[in-house]
């Protein structure tokens, strides 16, 4: 009786084999080829603060930069600030940020936008009349929103290389 999920594990790798899976970020050839062009992304110093988060969490995932630059990544972020609870009776309201990104993924040679996309990101936080904790939950969810907007993008573009047939 133990050995049926053992036989059954066996025919689903096997299946699974002949199937053309691959891990996006695996130790193959195929794969390490994405990690490779990844890092053959040029990402321009931003203008204002969110999109240098952005663009230092991209540098540092991707490892962008490192190698010929083939591709250009411009990043346009746009935030915005609402009020998610307001009450006048109570000393605690809730606020939330907004980040929304648009970019496009450039080829350097040729000048044509090769990918592009937009994601969006919202974290709240609580506001408390306190200035120093108010501006440091407001620079917390900004940074949460940012962690999570550039791993979006990070993995789009990951999708995206390993979904191009190689060049040689």
């Amino acid at each position: 009786m133990r050995k049926a999920p053992a036989i059954l594990l066996l025919a689903a790798a096997v299946a699974l084999a002949g199937c053309g899976y691959r891990p996006l970020y695996g130790s193959s050839s195929e794969s390490a080829g994405v990690a490779a062009t990844l890092s053959a992304v040029a990402i321009p110093e931003a203008e204002d603060r969110v999109g240098q988060l952005i663009r230092n969490d991209l540098i540092s995932s991707m490892r962008a930069g490192k190698g010929e630059e083939k591709y250009t990544l411009l990043l346009k972020p746009v935030v915005k600030k609402n009020g998610v609870i307001e009450k006048s009776q109570p000393s605690v309201t809730r606020d939330a940020i907004t980040l929304s990104v648009s970019y496009e993924l450039v080829e350097r040679s040729s000048g044509n936008v090769v990918h592009q996309g937009k994601t969006f990101s919202q974290a709240s936080y609580d506001v408390i009349r306190q200035p120093f904790a108010d501006l440091q939950a407001e620079t917390d969810a900004t940074e949460r929103a940012v962690h999570v907007v550039s791993a979006d993008i990070r993995t789009r573009l990951a999708a995206y290389f390993a979904s191009k047939p190689a060049t040689p």
